[in-house]
């Protein structure tokens, strides 16, 4: 059976790339949304951990503080960095909205894992809407 939009003749003239060589420039991307005010959560701290099966732990690879958009400035994991694995992604939301004097009492989420793994060569986005009082996440490429 052909697939829809990417398996006929020509369409990667089209997209301006194969599917090949977006297996290799894959990457792993996040987003933040502050449903609280209708605006991407800009200044959030972010952290990426990686299980490593040697030390039976999880280990920090990276950090920042997302842009205006609600974004990194680049990718989490690209490259040589891509790989399969089990990963988490903490977001720092009571420092989030505590900075920006959203939060009355303690936030009920102090910080948000989002644990997930990469099981093929497939880019990964994970956007995060978050609230005082709660949040959602989905997978998407």
């Amino acid at each position: 059976m052909q697939k829809p939009f990417t398996d006929r003749p020509g369409r990667e003239k089209e997209r301006g790339f194969s599917i090949q060589q977006l297996a290799k420039g894959c990457t792993l991307t996040t987003h933040v949304w502050d449903t609280s005010i209708g605006r991407p959560a800009s200044g959030l701290l972010v952290e990426l951990w990686r299980y490593t099966q040697e030390q039976g732990e999880y280990v920090k690879l990276k950090e920042g503080r997302l842009d205006d958009s609600g974004r990194l400035l680049h990718p989490l994991l690209e490259g040589e960095t891509f790989q399969k694995g089990k990963y988490e992604l903490l977001y720092d939301v009571q420092a989030y909205f505590e900075e920006r004097g959203l939060m009355q009492t303690d936030a009920f989420y102090s910080v948000i894992p989002v644990s997930f793994s990469i099981n093929r060569e497939e880019s990964c986005h994970i956007p995060l809407y978050i609230s005082p009082g709660g949040y959602s996440t989905y997978q998407t490429s």
